[in-house]
């Protein structure tokens, strides 16, 4: 059901040892049950299971494969591969023999990755210092240090006055960039430090001279000779690590993955109880899945394996159980907090009212529009986004994480297309009544009017109205499942409370003799018997707060109009002083019509800002406050499947699957010997 996460049921499985490896790796193949610790009456009888000696084998060469994947470059994959059982796995692993080759190529690799750094920023600086007329060992004894500058001729002139002339500071300056000053200055050693403060208070960065003999341009061609060795050797490097993955890359995946499973399998069996010759467990199990487990212990344990339910009281834990296109707005839900299992799962309705709400608020084509593309720019993945400023950035990954963002675009494509929907019918685009402009369409309301108000904030409390009835009924119905009859009470109350006194006050505001209606008599007591309701069912005290809080949460639903209105009239504004600017004319009409442009670019720009947060933020929290007040508590624990899908290797229980791994192949010439 839409409406409810997956009904849980709780079970146990009793088990011969003999079979045990064959129904744990069905278990894990089938991701269906979260395996739970054994309950205390069952370890009465059953002693707790203990890893196997293997478990330490399993760790390491769990992390040697994961090194060797991390290490070997990925290669063209072959069919995955299926192993019989953890011997199995084991002789495959003891087959592969480049353990060492591959740790001693990524070691020199890496020690020659840092010396070409090294050399390119040393390259660099003795570039820099080509102006030096002479050896550069000359700047080096025990008594001397040298360093290199660059600075404007002011902050020059502060270093160079700043030192004292008993440290004999001698300076060797050249042309740099912009009229820069390139230097290198020698002194006594005792004379660095006061060096290194007088550079700081100018706002000069100094390195050190390079330590070496020659000229600095033969040093440089030296090194850049050098460098063509190292990346000459780390091409070779890379060439072989290459070949050693093109022959090995699949089988070591297959394994890292056989090895990973296993690990799960036995951290899996910590929870288990163990006898002489017998074990057991316990899970939590989707109910619809009962008939898949029932087949899959059938088929690998025949009649030797005893399924039964156990029942408990406990809470179990959560899955939500919604249609793919719900679904993604479950990162919403999750966000707020997960619903226990025996709860309603508002998804369907966050899903149908949030961008209905999101629309509404935005409400024009030209903004919706901006959202929209910029929603589809965020789902494919944010193609392009390196050429934007760095500070918008990181302001969006310290809002969010790219998957987050891709979640909130696709939460955003049904909200933007009503905003387009109701920006036309209402001729708002970028709070220019573009239509009106161009074919003189006249909008059936105009939002900045008495009457346009007055219909919308109509429309907002009937919506409001609803969303607190069908909270209040999701709440009643919430509490006659747990048995709490008064509770089912105090919710009615407050459902025919709402209705009382919605028409009792649109009664007393539309009409003058409102009194006289014989219908505001059937509204008076609509209204009396709902606080009597809400008063029996929640005492006097908790009762009258629920009244106002009934008032208070309607009320709440005409901020729709508020934030509505808020960005219509900000963009009138916006265009106002824009478009004036443009027209102002005069001498300096150029500079004001630049200013003008820049309003409207930079004013759009944040109203577009706007429509996304205000938007979203308030039609996220009418919902959160106002709507599951009425029946959601939350703090629901989620479902954890036990196992992980398998990508290189098949189950050794499938009849299906694919033969055992081909024969593991020889290895290849060693590299040729580093220079």
């Amino acid at each position: 059901m839409v409406l409810r996460p997956a009904r849980m049921t709780r079970i146990g499985i009793l088990g011969l040892k003999d079979d045990r490896d064959r129904i744990v790796t069905a278990l894990h193949d089938l991701r269906i049950l979260q395996i739970e610790p054994l309950a205390p009456e069952s370890l009465a009888r059953l002693a707790p299971e203990r890893a196997a000696e293997a478990q330490r084998q399993i760790g390491d060469e769990t992390l040697r494969f994961r090194g060797l994947s991390t290490a070997l470059p990925p290669a063209p994959l072959g069919p995955p591969q299926r192993f019989a059982n953890l011997e199995e796995i084991f002789a495959a692993a003891a087959r592969v023999p480049i353990d060492a080759e591959v740790g001693e190529l990524k070691r020199e690799d890496d020690r020659l990755l840092t010396e070409e750094r090294t050399i390119d920023e040393t390259a660099a600086l003795l570039a820099s210092l080509a102006f030096f007329p002479g050896r550069l060992a000359a700047l080096r004894s025990k008594s001397l240090v040298a360093f290199y500058g660059e600075a404007d001729r002011e902050a020059f002139d502060a270093v160079r006055s700043g030192l004292d002339p008993a440290d004999d500071p001698t300076f060797f300056t050249g042309a740099g960039p912009k009229e820069a000053v390139r230097f290198v200055v020698a002194l006594r050693t005792r004379g660095a430090e006061t060096l290194v403060r007088v550079a700081q208070k100018a706002g000069v960065r100094l390195a050190a001279v390079p330590n070496l003999a020659g000229p600095p341009g033969e040093e440089r061609a030296r090194l850049l000779g050098r460098r063509e060795e190292v990346v000459a050797r780390r091409v070779a490097i890379a060439e072989r690590l290459g070949a050693l993955s093109r022959e090995w890359y699949t089988t070591v995946r297959a394994i890292d993955e056989a090895l990973a499973i296993e690990n799960r399998k036995i951290e899996a069996l910590q929870r288990f109880g163990s006898g002489r010759v017998a074990f057991a467990l316990e899970a939590w199990i989707p109910q619809r899945d009962l008939p898949r487990l029932e087949t899959a212990l059938r088929s690998v344990a025949g009649d030797r394996v005893y399924l039964y339910p156990i029942p408990t009281a406990e809470e179990p834990p959560t899955l939500m159980s919604n249609p793919s296109g719900v679904r993604r707005f479950e990162f919403f839900i999750r966000f707020y907090s997960l619903p226990q299992a025996s709860e309603w799962d508002p998804t369907l309705v966050f899903a149908i009212v949030f961008p209905l709400f999101f629309g509404f608020m935005l409400g024009d084509w030209g903004y919706g529009l901006v959202i929209l593309l910029i929603s589809l720019w965020m789902i494919r993945g944010f193609p392009g986004a390196r050429y934007l400023p760095k500070f918008g950035r990181n302001f969006v990954k310290m809002i969010m994480g790219p998957s987050a963002m891709q979640q909130l675009a696709w939460a955003l494509l049904p909200g933007c297309a009503l905003a387009i929907g109701l920006g036309l019918f209402w001729d708002e685009f970028f709070g220019i009544n573009l239509l009106h402009m161009l074919f003189g369409y006249r909008a059936p309301i105009q939002l900045i009017s008495v009457v346009g108000v007055g219909h919308l904030l109509l429309f907002a409390g009937f919506i409001g109205l609803g969303m607190v009835t069908l909270g209040f009924l999701f709440g009643a119905i919430n509490e006659y499942f747990h048995h709490h009859p008064r509770g089912v009470v105090a919710k009615g109350g407050g459902i025919v409370f709402a209705w009382g006194i919605a028409f009792a006050g649109l009664s007393l505001i539309h009409r003058t003799d409102a009194v006289s209606n014989p219908l505001f008599d059937l509204y008076l007591g609509l209204t009396i018997g709902g606080l009597l309701l809400l008063v029996f069912g929640e005492g006097i005290q908790n009762g009258m707060m629920g009244l106002i809080e009934v008032v208070s949460h309607i009320l709440s639903y005409t901020r729709l109009v508020g934030i509505l209105l808020a960005s219509v009239i900000l963009a009138f504004v916006i265009n106002n002083i824009g478009v004036g600017r443009v027209h102002a004319g005069g001498p300096f009409a150029v500079g004001w019509i630049l200013i003008g442009v820049v309003i409207l670019v930079i004013g759009q720009s944040f109203n577009v800002i706007l429509g996304v947060f205000e938007p979203g933020i308030q039609g996220a929290r009418l919902i959160f406050v106002e709507y599951f007040s009425k029946f959601y508590h939350g703090n629901g624990r989620a479902f954890r499947a036990f196992g992980r899908p398998r990508e290189r290797t098949v189950s050794p229980i499938d009849s299906t699957a694919a033969p055992s791994p081909p024969p593991v192949p020889a290895a290849a010439p060693p590299p040729a010997p580093a220079p």
